[in-house]
């Protein structure tokens, strides 16, 4: 516990008492400000001084805001109540700045009214603040422990998703995409909205009646929208499918028709869109608390998979991580424990798939396994547990044991650590998108981009 704070009543106080405090300025402390006061400037986020790198500017009251902590916390300290401040900022403060705020007493009145004199330079000895600062000294002797701050550590939402739905913008030419049954508001507004953004040129597969009376309820405009009538849901998952398959449509959206319904189709022999690759199915996750793109696969379409579907489940995802930027992608293959165990089975499997990768069965990313989930994504718990690993920590695609433990991961990762998760089903003739009525407006376009970024890989 830190050291006391007391204060200097009025009657201790002298003038020329002076005291002073030095706060590093850090991204954080801009960020922070801006959450809590709403200032939304650009200078404070993206400001470029001539010929430099971009330079974020703090706020000016942040730095006002180190006169307060010294007259609070210093002098005269606790009991003290600020009247006014009269204050002229002189330059700039810029992140990675040291800034020194000084306050000295310069007149007392009676019966408890002190004049501060306020100065802040930085670390070259510039003057960045000067004024004066009227306050109400208090009268008697006050000490108090000091308060312990909430921690606070700053999030960025959906990092990872405007980064690729900005690549997937730039392509060039979007995609066209057969959307099965668009039939809610959800669907149809999420592939128009992926349309708007130039990722994507949606050919909207369903009952036409239904899909206009949908865009007439919820004012979306259909100009220039294909349509493609069909009968009902297995129909229209029948007609997408096949226009696909004819080479028409470059990816495949799942509207508001059940994911079986249109698995089915996906899956025939004659008419749908299998190849040689187990189709398995991805989540791209945005983690807030996590620094890099993270796979979590399957969870969605293999059950209970064996060791030679997760051979196929594997290199379909690190083929997606190639296309989202991964160089080698890092694979964690989760089990409940990091040892391998006879009567845990996914250890077994993990054992094996380490091994042939080794022998190059798995190609293209960096296998390790068994671990455990927090060996796969926190380094200092493998140094605690003496794992040495090159995945542990830094892992970029997680195989989960069975779908059931992948489901309740991926509800787990969106509803206790706020990520944002994107659908898509690989080892088809064409990407899958998949998307849930729980998406958010991001993730469908996420997932959209993420499909148009595959697709545009395969034309290359």
């Amino acid at each position: 516990m830190g050291k006391m704070l007391e204060n200097r009543p009025w009657s201790e106080l002298k003038v020329g008492d002076k005291a002073s405090i030095t706060r590093l300025c850090s991204e954080s402390d801009i960020e922070l400000f801006g959450v809590v006061s709403g200032d939304l400037n650009p200078s404070h986020y993206t400001s470029v001084d001539e010929g430099d790198k971009p330079r974020p500017v703090a706020h000016s009251m942040w730095v006002a805001s180190l006169v307060s902590a010294v007259i609070g916390n210093e002098l005269p300290g606790p009991g003290t109540v600020l009247l006014r401040q009269d204050l002229e900022y002189l330059a700039p403060v810029h992140v990675g700045e040291a800034i020194t705020v000084e306050v000295l007493v310069e007149t007392k009145a009676e019966p408890s009214t002190v004049t501060l004199l306020c100065r802040a330079v930085n670390n070259t000895g510039a003057v960045v603040l000067s004024g004066h600062a009227l306050v109400k000294a208090p009268l008697t002797k006050q000490s108090a422990a000091r308060h312990q701050l909430q921690e606070v550590k700053m999030r960025v939402r959906r990092h990872v998703f405007q980064e690729l739905i900005g690549r997937a913008g730039m392509l060039g030419a979007p995609i066209t995409v057969a959307v099965a049954h668009p039939c809610d508001q959800v669907s149809l507004g999420g592939a128009l909205d992926a349309g708007q953004k130039n990722i994507i040129i949606p050919i909207l597969v369903g009952p036409e009646d239904k899909i206009r009376s949908v865009a007439k309820e919820f004012n979306y405009d259909l100009a220039g929208i294909r349509i493609v009538n069909s009968e009902h849901s297995h129909d229209s998952a029948a007609k997408a499918v096949a226009l696909c398959k004819s080479g028409e449509t470059k990816a495949l959206m799942k509207g508001s028709l059940h994911t079986d319904e249109l698995m089915h189709e996906v899956a025939q022999r004659d008419t749908g869109l299998r190849t040689n690759r187990r189709i398995s199915h991805v989540f791209v996750f945005d983690v807030p608390t996590y620094p890099r793109t993270l796979l979590v696969t399957d969870a969605a379409i293999n059950i209970y998979p064996t060791l030679e579907d997760k051979v196929d489940i594997i290199q379909n995802a690190i083929e997606l991580a190639v296309v989202l930027g991964v160089d080698v992608p890092k694979v964690a293959i989760l089990s409940a424990v990091e040892t391998v165990y006879p009567k845990i089975t996914s250890t077994l499997d993990a054992a094996a798939l380490c091994k042939m990768a080794d022998r190059g069965q798995i190609t293209g990313g960096i296998l390790d396994g068994p671990l455990a989930f927090d060996n796969a994504i926190s380094a200092e718990a493998a140094e605690i547990k003496k794992i040495h690993s090159p995945v542990s920590g830094q892992a970029d695609i997680l195989l989960v044991p069975d779908l059931e433990a992948g489901n309740i991961l991926a509800k787990q990762l969106s509803y206790l650590a706020e990520a944002d998760a994107a659908g898509i089903v690989l080892g088809a003739k064409v990407p899958i998108i998949l998307t849930s009525r729980a998406d958010s407006v991001e993730s469908r376009l996420a997932s959209c981009a993420v499909a148009a970024l595959l697709a545009k890989s395969k034309e290359k």
